[in-house]
């Protein structure tokens, strides 16, 4: 197939392109500037300009290809409310492009969406309409498509990581070294689910290749890791302090991340497993944290 990849150039799309391309796909990468398409071009990858803030241009690349995988989104968390409508009127643009083909089309949430009201990790059967993460746009527009009979796969990503990158895990690095310790709420038992890059993109080819229209897979392969583990780990790599915090401390130490401080993200994927046979074998998230690399992230590091 010639999969049309948004977030081509990005930290997961940029592991998804040697796996299409080892399976025998051809990768049309979206690029928004010259320093992108030329990063493509070196991987391989035809190059297809367009921007997230221009639907058309990803409607264009949808239809000029057999398939979509679309993993962008605008990681600028101070207009994370408006980056999630952002995303919206992606996936209805591209969807619509598809219409009336039997071309599938991945999109991506938070394995958080899967939570269920009464709790407990998240599972592929729950979508509740009215979740309170603004990440719900995503979702409820991939069940737009699907009710229009657009072939629509949704993957749910927990906190994705290597020894460069972790998820929300990156941002919170630099809230603690803003706030110049690293803290966990309470007894720091909430837990964040996780799965290893290389992981998560061969769960992309999987769910492209075998995947059902209108189906969700959980990219999870640790139920859970507790924040007090977390914590711990990043305080080992960087040498700053360790605290419990209470909930009044809570804006002081996590910054804009303090509605994440004490917010359970598990995820089961056994579904996943047993319909696509997925065999995760990447490093855990505590082993990568005890080899991340704690050089000072940049902005563009976070946003990429």
């Amino acid at each position: 197939m010639r999969v049309f990849l948004t977030g081509a150039t990005g930290f997961i799309g940029s592991h998804i392109i040697p796996e299409l391309r080892a399976a025998g796909h051809a990768v049309l990468g979206l690029a928004r500037s010259d320093v992108g398409a030329r990063t493509l071009e070196a991987a391989g990858v035809e190059v297809h300009r367009g921007d997230l803030d221009q639907p058309a241009t990803l409607a264009s690349g949808a239809a000029a290809a057999d398939a979509v995988i679309h993993c962008a989104f605008d990681h600028d968390f101070e207009k994370f409310f408006e980056n999630t409508r952002k995303d919206e009127r992606n996936i209805r643009a591209m969807g619509e492009a598809l219409e009336g083909t039997d071309k599938p089309m991945l999109i991506t949430s938070g394995v958080g969406i899967g939570t269920p009201l009464n709790g407990g990790p998240a599972t592929e059967d729950v979508l509740n309409p009215h979740h309170a993460n603004p990440r719900i746009a995503t979702e409820l527009a991939g069940a737009a498509l699907t009710a229009r009979r657009i072939d629509v796969r949704t993957i749910r990503l927990p906190q994705v990581h290597d020894t460069t990158k972790a998820g929300l895990i990156t941002p919170l690095l630099a809230e603690a070294r803003r706030a110049g310790a690293v803290a966990y709420l309470g007894e720091g038992k909430m837990r964040w689910a996780a799965a290893h890059v290389s992981d998560v993109a061969k769960l992309y080819v999987l769910a492209l290749e075998k995947g059902e229209p209108g189906a969700r897979y959980h990219a999870s392969v640790e139920e859970g890791v507790s924040g007090r583990a977390i914590a711990e780990a990043l305080g080992k790599g960087t040498g700053l302090p360790v605290r419990s915090v209470t909930a009044d401390e809570v804006a002081h130490y996590f910054g804009w991340m303090a509605p994440f401080a004490g917010l359970d993200m598990t995820a089961s994927n056994a579904w996943t497993i047993a319909r696509l046979g997925w065999k995760p074998t990447g490093p855990d998230l505590l082993t990568d944290l005890a080899a991340m690399v704690y050089s000072q992230p940049t902005l563009e590091d976070l946003n990429a």
